[in-house]
């Protein structure tokens, strides 16, 4: 395969990259963009086949890694290659290194993921709205082989350049799903899950309680906590004791502290 050389703005590959910046054009098309030697490496080597085609400006491709990575994609993919000024109209970081890829987001669907038997870790995230948070969430939940993240409606878009940055590649390594009503309480529960709520409307410490079996740690919006709905549906209530003089928790720390709390017992 040969790289296509685009110059043009009004190249149809440069509209629909820019249109993916826009989070109802990711969902309609089903696509998002992710930026950067580091992360186009790891979608390579989790799922190459989810790779649409990707984008190298011209002195990208005559770097050393750029090169190397050129070759590489140049044996499966589709790949073009612009001008430097025509990259940085499009890419979406501060000091980019020249290389972007769109790539096929894949539609898990929870059923799928469920097993009674199954003693799995789910991280729900209810109404994140930071995409540093909902990053380092998605990274901490692979980090301690979560089965999925799920994102309760009114949550910043898991596809968007931030919080995909914030994954470091995590975003390829683990199912989330996006749903919109509150379905999946009831699926957990049929399969199990127990769900852990984290809020300050307790007197339990997350010290205090049983990990064992199947769970779903639930976190919520930075600013309001858990929909106080949702939180009449949790089997677990739990807080985080603050010890020095601060109101609260970062959102991602609050979720690292429950998830390694609760594969705690399979290390000892």
């Amino acid at each position: 395969m040969e790289a296509q050389y685009i110059s043009s703005e009004d190249n149809k590959i440069i509209k629909q990259i820019n249109s993916l910046k826009m989070r109802k054009q990711r969902k309609k098309l089903g696509k998002f963009i992710v930026e950067g030697y580091r992360v186009i490496v790891d979608c390579l080597s989790s799922n190459s086949q989810i790779i649409d085609f990707v984008v190298f400006s011209s002195s990208a491709i005559e770097s050393s890694e750029g090169k190397k990575l050129f070759k590489t994609l140049m044996l499966n993919h589709k790949v073009f290659e612009v001008p430097d000024k025509l990259f940085k109209k499009i890419t979406e970081t501060e000091n980019p290194q020249g290389m972007l890829a769109v790539v096929n987001m894949i539609d898990f669907k929870l059923d799928t993921l469920l097993n009674k038997e199954d003693n799995s870790i789910f991280i729900i995230l209810d109404r994140i709205q930071d995409p540093g948070n909902m990053g380092t969430i998605i990274r901490t939940a692979v980090a301690i082989n979560a089965k999925a993240v799920i994102l309760t409606k009114g949550s910043v878009d898991p596809y968007n350049s931030k919080t995909v940055r914030s994954t470091m590649g995590a975003v390829f390594n683990i199912p989330i799903i996006e749903i919109e009503d509150n379905s999946w309480v009831t699926a957990l529960k049929e399969n199990n899950i127990r769900l852990i709520g984290s809020t300050l409307d307790t007197q339990k410490s997350y010290l205090q309680i049983d990990y064992s079996g199947g769970l779903g740690i639930i976190i919520g919006n930075e600013a309001n906590g858990i929909d106080p709905q949702l939180l009449e549906e949790v089997d677990e209530k739990v807080y985080i004791p603050i010890i020095g003089n601060i109101e609260s928790l970062n959102a991602s720390v609050a979720a690292g502290v429950l998830l390694y709390k609760a594969i705690e017992h399979v290390h000892k």
